[in-house]
Parts: structure tokens; C-alpha cells; sequence
């Protein structure tokens, strides 16, 4: 008998569109070089299935179509994992039976955070499989960690068979895998970390979590331009993404939610890095704001908010003379687009002539702010540093500012001015239009105003 013929197709690493021939532009997504080619297995291809073979082999559930009035509408319970962060990121808690993803850069602090939680979590059984690392490797962070758990176990194994079969006789409360692109599945015919291995063992991974009502989280590589590796339906098949940002130069790290299926998507949690593991920032405002001796010119605070949690953070501007024809525009932490919009503004309106001149912006403390209530601030620092004017250090910003020179209202400002007054602040300039509600009497001098003009001859006369 003719042994049968090997079959290859052809795979988009970023959108997962599968193709029988090469292609150079992906015609799902329109990526360039994104194609990888992969084996396909000549049998017929099983059907991803988390259950160990043998006898052990459990049968599957039943399930059955139901109305929607027969559906309980009950909150769904959350389990607290001892992290007031990470607890704020998931939107509470961990979901029973939810897939949670977190990817990062290398040594960002991903497998730390996943230890951590893991040994925290102490009343729960927690199977930490690791494919990257030893147990001794395993053992020494722990140590490190100064975190001791009876009922957390560490395995060592990529085959997503062997894991299952563990899962089966451990029956865990939580399963964490470290990472999704070192594991193996014998499903499918292809190298580890493939798009095609990746895709299988989440399925199987996401099969499980459903079917038995255990969260599963999983740490992902990103690629070098920051996204994270494998196919794109990784991303739709899990119910949470989590980022772990950070600047290896500094010991703050940060986890932001990308994606949140019962949550909101705009929290994040701060932490720093030490020696014996993260430590939680619970007032990131504070760290966010620089200890000065004098007061510089350029230099504002603005009253952001991240989804629940309101951020006073440092807004640092500097407008100097040009040393070339071409002026620079340079923008870390904010969007450029953005920021050439306010000084265009700035130069229509107000009359101030910055369009010859280099403009440097800086987000203290490393973050990635969009929320458009730091225009105010922004354009307050552009043109302290333009006329050499400090700004009073005990005053906040919170405002949008419209392409009319118009300070437009901002949400949530009662969050913000409370925590411009827990950190001591005097005075805060909001938008006349934001409305504040009869039974709240701040302890600061608010000063509301229509245009940014008359933030201006307020501060610098």
C-alpha cells in the first residue's frame, strides 16, 4: 500500500488565515511576510480534546440549547487573589473557568507575577506548569519570593497530553502555563511555537477551562515590534489580555488591560520590582509626581483618570530655539498627532509663535497616557517653558481642550479633585463646563474656565 502523500498549508502568523499556495501580502488581513509554512498531519485530524486517552478517558457533558429566560442572571462569583492590582486589572477577581493571557517583554517580570500570585493564593490548589524553567530555577524565586504555599505545585512539561493527564489526578482550583508558545501538542504536526501549535494547545487549554470551571492563566512572548507572538485568534479565544509594561531602567512596572470580557479595559495596575518580588504601589501618585527644590518653568500636573482610579501625574514640556531648519517633535508617553494639534492650537488661537521653535513632551514616570483631560496641562507646560514662567506647584489641570481653544468638560472630576486634595493641592482648573453636584464642597479653590486664554492671564498675567 502506497504510503500517503505529506500535506503542507501555508499560515498567516498574524491573523491565522490559512492558505494552500505561498502568498508575500496576506489576503485576510493585508500583512506583508507574515506566511508560514506548516505540516499538516496525513491522518485525519483530531478534534482538540483536553481528556487524557486510556480508561481514565472522561465522557463529555451533554450540552443542550436553553432559553433565555432560563438563564441565571446571578453575579458571577469572583475569587480574590490577594492583589488589590491585579484584582483591579481583572475587573475584581479571577473568573472561575475564564482564560486570562499576559504577555510581556523578556524579564519584564511575567513569570514573578504568576509565582507570586500562585504561592499568595494559599487556600487554593494551584498547578504552576512551567516549560521554560527547572524546578530548582522554580524554587529559587519562590525563596526569593518569601512566599511559602502547601498547595501549590510545580510541573515541569510542554506536552499538552502529559499536562492533562496531571490536570486529571490533581484536579486544580487554578492551572498556569509559563508560556503558550512552548507547549506541544501531538494533534497537529508542527514545531512548538508554531502559529499552528499555538492555536491547538489554546484550544484545548480554552476546552478545559470551560468544560471544568477552572481558570487558566497563560504567559505569551511579544514580538520585537511589541505584539503579542502567535496567530491573532489567540487574543479572540481568551477571555482576559493583560500587558506588562515597564522600563528596565526603572523599577515601576505596569499591567494594562487590552482585553476584558468582564471588566472594564481601561484599569491599570502599578507595581515595583524588588529584590523579594513585586510590591503593590497602592497611591501611584505620589511616585508619579517629582520631589523638586525650585520651581521649574514647563513642568504641570494634571488630574488623569484610568479607568476607576484617578492619576495626578507630571506633565514636563520644554520649548527651546531650533538648532536646525526643521523643528524638532518629540513626544515620550503622549501621542505626536495630538500634541501637534495643541500647538497648532496654541499658535491659531493664542497667538504664541511655537511653530519655529523644538518641542520636547514627557510623561513622568514612563506612562502612556490618552486621556484627553491632560490637554489643559499640556498646553499650560508649553507655554510656561516658552515664556520661562513657573507654574504655581500647588495647581492641577483637568481639561480637554477643543481645536476652538474651548476647555470642554472631562468625567469623573469629583474622583479628580479628591485626590488632588488627599495629595495636597490648593487649587485646580477644570472646564466651566463640567457641573459639580450640590452636596460636594471641596476643601481646594476650584477655578473654572471657557478658554485656555484665561488660563493664561491667570497664571502668568
Amino acid at each position: 500500500m502506497a504510503k500517503a502523500k505529506t500535506k503542507t498549508a501555508f499560515f498567516c502568523k498574524s491573523c491565522g488565515a490559512e492558505s494552500p499556495k505561498w502568498f508575500g501580502k496576506c489576503p485576510a488581513c493585508n500583512e506583508w511576510n507574515t506566511c508560514t509554512e506548516q505540516v499538516l498531519s496525513t491522518a485525519t485530524k483530531a478534534k482538540p480534546d483536553w481528556r487524557a486517552a486510556g480508561d481514565s478517558r472522561k465522557p463529555k457533558p451533554e450540552v443542550r440549547p436553553r432559553k433565555v429566560s432560563e438563564i441565571s442572571t446571578d453575579k458571577t462569583p469572583r475569587i480574590p487573589t490577594g492583589d488589590a492590582e491585579l484584582d483591579r486589572v481583572l475587573g475584581g477577581g479571577i473568573v472561575p473557568g475564564s482564560m486570562v493571557l499576559i504577555g510581556g517583554e523578556p524579564g519584564i517580570g511575567k513569570s514573578t507575577l504568576m509565582l507570586q500570585i500562585a504561592m499568595m493564593l494559599k487556600d487554593l490548589k494551584v498547578l504552576y506548569v512551567s516549560a521554560e524553567e527547572s524546578d530548582t530555577q522554580i524554587k529559587m524565586r519562590a525563596d526569593r519570593l518569601k512566599h511559602q504555599s502547601e498547595e501549590c505545585l510545580i510541573l515541569n512539561e510542554n506536552t499538552t497530553q502529559s499536562i492533562f493527564k496531571q490536570v486529571e489526578q490533581v484536579e486544580p482550583e487554578l492551572l498556569v502555563i509559563d508560556s503558550i508558545q512552548t507547549l506541544y501538542s501531538s494533534n497537529i504536526d508542527s514545531a512548538a511555537g508554531s502559529v499552528g501549535q499555538v492555536r491547538e494547545c489554546a484550544a484545548e487549554l480554552l476546552q478545559y477551562a470551560k468544560e471544568s470551571n477552572t481558570p487558566v492563566f497563560m504567559i505569551g512572548h511579544i514580538t520585537k515590534d511589541g505584539s503579542l507572538a502567535g496567530p491573532k485568534t489567540l487574543e479572540h479565544m481568551v477571555d482576559t489580555v493583560l500587558q506588562f509594561e515597564g522600563d528596565r531602567n526603572t523599577a515601576y512596572r505596569i499591567v494594562r488591560t487590552i482585553k476584558n470580557r468582564f471588566g472594564s479595559t481601561s484599569e491599570l495596575g502599578i507595581y515595583e520590582m524588588r529584590e523579594s518580588g513585586l510590591r503593590q504601589v497602592s497611591n501611584p501618585s505620589e511616585i508619579l509626581i517629582s520631589q523638586k527644590d525650585e520651581h521649574l518653568s514647563g513642568v504641570a500636573i494634571a488630574a488623569s483618570q484610568e479607568g476607576n482610579r484617578p492619576l495626578l501625574i507630571e506633565i514636563q514640556a520644554l520649548v527651546s530655539r531650533s538648532a536646525y531648519g526643521t523643528p524638532q517633535r518629540a513626544s515620550t508617553g503622549f501621542d505626536g498627532k495630538r500634541l501637534n494639534m495643541l500647538l497648532a492650537v496654541l499658535e491659531k488661537r493664542f497667538g504664541y509663535r511655537i511653530g519655529g521653535l523644538d518641542v520636547f513632551l514627557n510623561i513622568a514616570g514612563g506612562l502612556k497616557v490618552d486621556d484627553p483631560a491632560v490637554d489643559l496641562a499640556i498646553c499650560s507646560a508649553l507655554v510656561s517653558s516658552f515664556q520661562e514662567k513657573p507654574i504655581p506647584y500647588n495647581v492641577c489641570f483637568a481639561g480637554e481642550v477643543g481645536l476652538g481653544g474651548e476647555v470642554r468638560a472631562v468625567n469623573r472630576i469629583e474622583h479628580r479633585i479628591v485626590e488632588a486634595q488627599k495629595l495636597g493641592f490648593k487649587g485646580m482648573v477644570i472646564s466651566k463646563y463640567n457641573k459639580l453636584p450640590e452636596n460636594f464642597s471641596p476643601e481646594i479653590r476650584i477655578l473654572q474656565v471657557g478658554k485656555v486664554g484665561e488660563v493664561f492671564d491667570k497664571l502668568f498675567g
